[in-house]
């Protein structure tokens, strides 16, 4: 069966430097703290998380701009500092990711695998990106939220490709007002498209995307129901 999909690939840097240096049971709580923090997005965003490949993930979704969002709020964790990175306990040692994003047409191979260029594409982009790159294809950037920024397209040599990838590198745009989403932790540029709610003390709070305004709300007293939804314009 041929399906529609925008695929990640999500990797660790430094992962078999570090076991090294730290040894075998630290690099156990860094791995275990990358997995439960993508589960805990990807339910959150609505994204799957279709294999696990060691120190690194490959995730799969219908909705690009869900797939974009949760690799960005990935990367901004491991970036984070202290307990706010990739620690949903509170506890754990960092490390930086790397990722890949393409879209495309695959075919769906006995339930659990996906056959197709994007896959290839996603998986290429993720080993050619630095440690803290997020690499994808011109039409998911096309696609991604309105808060993302995105560099000049250039072309990347890619392993088993006859021609380069045209890809962008994306990132949390800047801005001099800005908006923490309370539930992602996303820092973002205060522009047309966020998703607001009002709360119940009057207080206006922004989010990155509708599932976490949902979760937001499903946080919230049920005492004291927020608003509907509104975008900020």
């Amino acid at each position: 069966m041929r399906v529609e999909r925008c695929f990640a690939f999500v990797d660790l840097c430094g992962f078999t430097a570090f076991t090294e240096r730290h040894g075998d049971e630290s690099t156990v709580v860094v791995l275990a703290n990358f997995r439960t923090a993508l589960r805990e997005i990807a339910a959150r965003r609505g994204v799957r998380v279709t294999k696990w490949l060691g120190d690194g993930a490959m995730l799969g979704s219908g909705d690009t701009g869900a797939t974009v969002a949760m690799v960005l709020e990935v990367a901004a964790r491991a970036r984070a500092a202290g307990p706010a990175g990739l620690t949903a306990n509170g506890h754990g040692l960092l490390l930086p990711i790397r990722a890949g994003l393409a879209q495309g047409p695959v075919i769906l191979f006995e339930g659990d695998d996906y056959i197709g260029r994007a896959t290839n594409v996603a998986s290429r982009l993720c080993d050619a990106a630095m440690p803290g790159q997020v690499l994808a294809t011109r039409d998911v950037a096309t696609q991604a939220p309105r808060w993302v920024a995105t560099s000049e397209a250039l072309p990347y040599p890619i392993r088993g490709f006859d021609h380069p990838i045209e890809a962008v590198r994306l990132g949390i745009a800047t801005s001099e007002l800005t908006v923490t989403d309370p539930i992602c932790g996303l820092v973002l540029p205060h522009v047309a498209g966020l998703v607001g709610r009002w709360g119940p003390n009057g207080t206006r709070a922004y989010f990155c995307s509708a599932a976490c305004a949902l979760a937001w709300e499903h946080d919230q007293s049920s005492d004291h129901p927020p608003g509907p939804i509104v975008e900020n314009d």
